[in-house]
């Protein structure tokens, strides 16, 4: 096998003085190399997390899942608004609430595991290329990667696909060192069985996504090389225990505790949202082409050079290029069949995508045309850092609807025990603002059998409440409930947070003025106390 000739025969040497020395400052360097580019990436990356304000209703979401966790303590079970939310698994949760536990309770905080996770892509994909390629083509490739628009965004956005497309990335790349290894007869069982490990965080992090992906990627790539052997040694006994481990304890308590768990978490989240139609974000099959040749201008101008036959042609480092063919097209493929489509899921295709890119830029900067190859490349990485920066700009500039400015103002007013009542929407990240821990009232037409039927804010506390009834009761509260808190006797002061068009559905607002407002945003008072003047009247209904 091309790629590994030169592994397979160092050992020859090996017991030579001077080899050993070799081995041992070629080894820290490239120690040091990786840390550098991790170090610069992790830099480039986190430098700019933290200026704008989250961005809804994903990361007000997740983030929000994050802070209920750290502020109630409570650790175990994901809570939005303080009921139980399965939608996804734990880990990003779980990594989220400790960098706010350690870096206070901020959108830089909150981004942190994004942008870990990007880095972990984009270094141990140039550790990968150095080790099997060369040293330039992966420079060249983690400059691509950690550019493009896409990959840079993605790692600006506090939501789960970032933290799976660089576990996914890891699994990949350590599965196939082992297989690698393997060929070349050095040890490669603890290998694996890292690989395992990190399989297993992929799924603790975004679900059955983190084992199917790089499994389809290794089986397929070996597959396609007619490694029988190396395929069956890919399972590994070690390995599957490890997973296990790893992954089965948080499922066999949730299931332990909400019996209606895996039902929902793994069939109804897992299976049917994958093979039915009906879900948000329906789009066609070819959705992700546009996406990966749009969202990765200038790099991928460049591909068109993959219509290169003899480049494909070329032994040496076909097993490299056929792993990242394989992976593009197992990433690509797989997200396109179902209906329901976002654009963070084929972020673990832009690794191959920068490495084709990269090798192929290399390839003329050791040609007749290296001048001219060289300028493309820093053009192109001017052009992409550019863009990156205006987008952060704009963000600035231009901040998305958020629950910022009104928790600013809201906030030296409420006290501990205030309650909060949302009017027909929920503000995912009003309390991560407003740093109160508490869980907020929910006004909403509760009864309406269309929630069931919606893909949106209210079907999701609708689901968490069904794990908790108990819970849901006291929480999600319809606009008859509310009136019967406020026309009677009150021993907290309540705050009810509407739109500014929030007047015109709830008749029960009329003669109130607001307390404090934002943009669209309004938060009225309704002191503790007696009744107020307006009791007996009937409101309108909550809008569906």
């Amino acid at each position: 096998m091309q790629p590994l000739q030169k592994s397979m025969v160092a050992p020859a040497s090996a017991n030579s003085p001077g080899m050993g020395w070799a081995q041992c400052c070629s080894h820290i360097l490239s120690v040091r190399s990786t840390a550098i580019v991790g170090i610069v990436t992790f830099l480039w990356l986190f430098a700019t997390t933290g200026l704008y304000p989250l961005l809804l209703p994903d990361e007000g979401r997740y983030v929000g899942v994050a802070w209920n966790m750290l502020s109630a303590g409570q650790y175990s079970v994901p809570r939005l608004d303080g009921m139980p939310f399965f939608h996804k698994p734990p880990l990003f949760y779980w990594l989220t609430a400790l960098s706010l536990h350690v870096l206070g309770i901020n959108e830089w905080a909150a981004r942190l595991s994004s942008v870990l996770s990007a880095t972990l892509a984009a270094t141990l994909m140039f550790w990968f290329l150095k080790n099997h390629v060369s040293q330039r083509v992966a420079s060249v490739a983690v400059v691509i990667l950690a550019t493009q628009p896409l990959f840079f965004g993605a790692a600006h956005y506090a939501n789960l696909d970032m933290t799976v497309a660089g576990l996914i990335v890891a699994t990949v790349l350590v599965a196939a060192v082992a297989a690698f290894k393997y060929e070349s007869q050095e040890p490669y069982r603890v290998v694996l069985a890292l690989a395992y490990a990190l399989a297993a965080a992929g799924f603790l992090a975004k679900g059955l996504i983190g084992i199917v992906i790089p499994g389809g990627i290794i089986f397929f790539w070996l597959l396609l090389r007619r490694r029988f052997g190396t395929m069956w040694h890919m399972v590994s006994v070690l390995g599957v225990a490890v997973f296990l481990l790893l992954s089965l304890p948080w499922m066999l308590y949730m299931q332990q505790r909400y019996p209606g768990f895996f039902d929902y978490y793994i069939v109804y989240q897992h299976f049917r949202r994958f093979a039915e139609t009906g879900f948000n974000n329906a789009q066609p099959i070819w959705f992700y082409m546009p996406v990966l040749l749009g969202l990765t201008l200038p790099w991928s101008i460049h591909l068109w050079r993959l219509a290169n036959k003899a480049w494909w042609r070329n032994s040496e480092h076909a097993a490299v290029r056929s792993l990242m063919l394989t992976w593009l097209l197992v990433v690509v493929v797989f997200f396109s069949l179902p209906s329901s489509k976002l654009v963070g899921y084929v972020l673990p295709a832009l690794v191959p995508l920068a490495y084709f890119i990269a090798e192929l830029l290399v390839a003329k900067m050791q040609g007749a045309q290296s001048v001219r190859a060289f300028k493309t490349f820093w053009w192109s990485a001017a052009i992409s850092v550019a863009i990156c920066m205006a987008a952060v700009a704009v963000m600035v500039a231009r901040p998305q609807p958020s629950s910022k400015g009104l928790a600013a103002k809201l906030q030296p007013y409420l006290k501990p025990t205030d309650n909060i009542v949302m009017l027909g929407r929920y503000y995912y990240d009003l309390d991560f603002y407003l740093h109160s821990g508490k869980t907020a009232f929910v006004m909403l037409n509760w009864d309406d059998p269309g929630i069931k039927q919606a893909d949106n804010w209210s079907r999701e506390l609708y689901d968490a409440g069904l794990f908790e009834p108990k819970t849901a009761a006291q929480l999600l509260i319809t606009p008859a409930e509310l009136i019967k808190k406020m026309c009677g006797a009150r021993a907290e002061d309540l705050w009810l947070v509407g739109q500014a068009g929030s007047t015109d559905d709830y008749a029960f607002l009329r003669g109130m003025a607001p307390q404090v407002q934002d943009g669209k945003l309004r938060a009225w008072h309704v002191p503790a106390g007696p009744s107020l003047s307006f009791c007996g009247e009937t409101p309108k209904s909550a809008p569906k």
